[in-house]
């Protein structure tokens, strides 16, 4: 999975917004010219990015993307359940105004994908360190640790912590899909090869489990 990095000022490289794919921006000031002082006025807080692969632009006011007004963050895996998605694309479409309501709702995604593959659900570090356990990789519980420590590891799913940033809703995005990939993707992926395998070899596989 390639890592999803936000659009920053004055950055020389991200996602695009518009066409998504990770490319170089090219930065210009923005000014006006005064026709009635015949003089060329800087506009101080206003920059454009133009990206180098589909030449689109980004409007910046100070720090704040306000053009295209886009989702952050990479899409969320198709495989996890339909309520898991659209709280996810929900925190997507929220993230850049509100980093610590997105933060809230994708701890609230990593809650329920944990219920849903058989954890109480009730506490987010119990829970993949249960599934670390159960074979789930190890750097999962890794990230898990990186978001906690930089924000409040007090904070439960769908509470909102003053400290959340951006960058930790981005991360927060990554790990459920990083989660639902190892857990549940890889699993669909494996029993639709199985599943494909011809009918006699199949059943010499179960004779041959059979006779362990």
């Amino acid at each position: 999975m390639t890592p999803y990095a936000p659009p920053s000022l004055n950055d020389s490289s991200f996602n695009c917004p518009h066409c998504q794919a990770f490319a170089h921006h090219i930065w210009h000031d923005l000014s006006f010219y005064d026709a009635d002082n015949l003089s060329q006025i800087e506009m101080d807080l206003w920059r454009v990015s133009q990206c180098a692969h589909c030449s689109n632009f980004t409007l910046w006011n100070d720090e704040d993307m306000v053009y295209p007004v886009n989702p952050l963050g990479s899409s969320p895996n198709p495989d996890m359940p339909q309520d898991i998605i659209d709280d996810f694309e929900e925190a997507r479409s929220i993230a850049q105004y509100s980093p610590r309501g997105a933060a809230a709702l994708f701890r609230l995604c990593i809650q329920k994908l944990c219920r849903h593959l058989g954890e109480p659900g009730k506490n987010i570090n119990d829970d993949i360190r249960s599934l670390v356990q159960k074979g789930l990789d190890e750097r999962i519980q890794q990230s898990l640790d990186i978001v906690r420590v930089i924000g409040n590891e007090a904070v439960h799913p769908g509470e909102m912590d003053l400290r959340d940033k951006t960058e930790t809703a981005i991360q927060l995005a990554t790990l459920v899909n990083l989660i639902a990939n190892e857990t549940i993707t890889k699993h669909k992926l494996i029993i639709g090869l199985y599943d494909s395998l011809p009918p006699n070899k199949v059943a010499e596989i179960k004779k041959r489990d059979a006779k362990k």
